[in-house]
């Protein structure tokens, strides 16, 4: 306030400023509390309708319904290869395009070129890219339904996420890091990897923890390419029901509301065990490179 009383802002008008200030500050706080009440009421909706009906031999065992048996182990088999699978295929890539981005790339053509595919990539639907996936992986290149189908897929539909995400969070890194390492004598390539990507470390499990959300969640691209089958899958050419695609049949052919509802929930804890899995992963990272 001594601020505002230097600059002559009358007295009346501090208080009307006040004012705004304090609903401003009040619906902040709201529309906060709103979305974390949106998203402990799902959380808690869809575990307290499935976990009664979870239990050991649902989780260890095989879907057939003909012999009574419902469990869901091959599908989280799946979820977990395809997602791995995934993963190990477009961070690497996402990473060096965000790199590329951010410390080598100058504005032109080329740069406006890439930005335009990045940007049209996440716009497009997911049953695109089902069919493309289908057309290109499955039959083109005769990887026929299988794991590898739907993972390629899926890498080339979460790129746009780990890209854009990557690339802000490079950005963010302070530039006195970046030209101290170079003072000091070391290469670019070497600034990059032992100063900024340590750095960007956050951002980069960001955009890595966004992804597993879109490739657990996603059932048109998967169901078009990875398959529908219930077996375990004993490689990556095997076809296989992720978690995702099974509550849509579930869904489809009106088998079961509590087996639906359990295997959200399954589903659920898996995202969060993967989730937990990936920070301590990052923290440790970061602590063995730049000791913080």
């Amino acid at each position: 306030m001594d601020t505002e009383k230097s600059k002559g802002i009358p007295k009346k008008r501090r208080g009307i400023l006040r004012i705004k200030d304090r609903i401003l500050q009040c619906l902040i706080w709201a529309f906060s509390f709103i979305t974390m009440g949106v998203l402990v009421w799902i959380l808690i909706y869809i575990i307290s309708n499935g976990i009664s009906h979870i239990n050991w031999e649902f989780i260890s065992t095989i879907y057939k319904p003909v012999n009574n048996q419902h469990g869901i182990f091959p599908m989280i088999l799946s979820t977990l290869y395809i997602v791995l699978i995934t993963i190990v295929i477009a961070t690497p890539i996402g990473i060096c395009s965000a790199i590329y981005l951010v410390e080598y790339s100058r504005p032109g053509k080329v740069l406006s070129l890439i930005r335009f595919a990045t940007e049209t990539l996440s716009g497009i639907p997911s049953i695109i890219y089902g069919l493309f996936g289908y057309i290109f992986f499955v039959i083109a290149l005769h990887l026929k339904w299988s794991l590898l189908s739907g993972a390629l897929t899926l890498s080339i539909m979460v790129l746009p996420t780990i890209i854009r995400t990557t690339e802000e969070s490079l950005k963010s890194v302070p530039i006195a890091y970046k030209e101290g390492s170079l003072a000091l004598g070391a290469t670019k390539l070497t600034t990059i990897a032992k100063v900024i990507l340590p750095c960007a470390i956050s951002g980069i499990l960001t955009a890595v923890i966004l992804s597993i959300g879109r490739i657990v969640g996603e059932t048109a691209a998967v169901y078009l390419t990875a398959g529908y089958v219930t077996r375990i899958p004993t490689s990556i050419m095997d076809s296989g029901r992720t978690l995702s695609v099974h509550l849509y049949q579930l869904a489809k052919e009106g088998i079961s509301f509590e087996q639906s509802f359990a295997t959200a929930a399954v589903l659920v804890v898996i995202v969060a065990i993967i989730n937990l899995f990936a920070t301590t992963l990052a923290k440790g990272i970061k602590k063995f490179t730049i000791g913080g």
